[in-house]
């Protein structure tokens, strides 16, 4: 399994992964028909109500085959009654007759969940995890029964339709319980898949990374208002500035730094701001960032 590599200063995606092309964006890869399966969504709070609601949205799945759990009874009749499918409390009654299982839980409780539901799974239950830091084989090992797992981390920009996400698929996997889990994030983004052991660094970069950008916007914003600009008006262009500068990396394709000298011209405006920014060792503490992020991510689990 592959990710995205640069090559000859362009960003380069690899053909094909397990058969299938490894990146995704809204129904780039082959169509699967799922709405005929029964989905399980536990966790249905922010990340789990992001996908769910995008699945119901773009009828991926129809709302009467679909299950989901909260931890709350007030919740889960909100939840039930906004989304109009069935939501509980009891993640084993959610599960009940489940093709595909969505845990959207903290890594923090996994272990009492996977207990809770490995009664009423077998190897012809999709287990799709979402938990940080908890690997496949963890997973496996709680549920028994050869079941098919598979690891994602998405992001919260899923929720707006430009989420990415990485995946993996653990021992019992095959290509198509991976061409499934690649057709549900797609449908919020797009999906790359890489190797497990990556997985934490996929948490570090792009799932914690839009905190950092926001960060980053912010403070584009507030020197926008520091030079005289409505904060209103700040905020838009610092907002759109990064989506189209993001765009332009997507779409041509072209290395970062080589889109940054067509903008740098010689003795202009923006090489004395580019200094100010190395000065500021903006590079060095981003990286630092995401190194710190995917460290941390490797303790979640363990954590009480």
């Amino acid at each position: 399994m592959g990710g995205l590599w640069l090559a000859a200063g362009k960003l380069e995606v690899p053909s094909s992964v397990d058969g299938g092309s490894s990146v995704g964006n809204n129904g780039s890869t082959m169509p699967l028909k799922l709405s005929d399966k029964k989905l399980a969504v536990l966790g249905a709070g922010k990340l789990g109500g992001i996908l769910l609601r995008a699945y119901l949205r773009q009828k991926l799945f129809t709302s009467k085959r679909v299950t989901a759990t909260v931890k709350h009874g007030e919740k889960a009749t909100s939840i039930g009654g906004e989304l109009k499918v069935f939501v509980t409390t009891d993640n084993r009654k959610a599960v009940k007759g489940a093709d595909i299982v969505l845990l959207g839980v903290k890594p923090q409780v996994i272990a009492e969940v996977l207990k809770e539901i490995a009664p009423e799974v077998s190897e012809k239950t999709l287990v799709i995890s979402v938990a940080a830091s908890v690997p496949t084989s963890y997973l496996e090992q709680h549920l028994g029964a050869k079941v098919p797992v598979i690891r994602a981390m998405p992001n919260t920009p899923a929720a707006v339709g430009c989420g990415m996400t990485g995946i993996c698929r653990g021992a019992h996997a095959g290509p198509e319980h991976l061409e499934i889990a690649r057709a549900m994030f797609d449908a919020v983004g797009r999906t790359v898949v890489v190797d497990e052991k990556n997985m934490d660094a996929v948490t570090g970069l792009s799932a914690s990374g839009p905190a950092f950008a926001y960060i980053i916007l912010e403070s584009l914003a507030e020197a926008g208002v520091k030079v005289g600009l409505p904060r209103d008006v700040a905020t838009l262009l610092a907002a759109q500035t990064m989506k189209g500068a993001a765009s332009v990396v997507l779409e041509t394709g072209e290395h970062p730094a080589q889109l940054k000298d067509a903008v740098t011209t010689p003795a202009g405006c923006t090489i004395d701001g580019i200094l100010e920014l190395e000065e500021g060792k903006l590079r060095v503490t981003l990286i630092k960032a995401v190194v710190k992020a995917t460290s941390r991510a490797g303790e979640l689990l363990f954590e009480k």
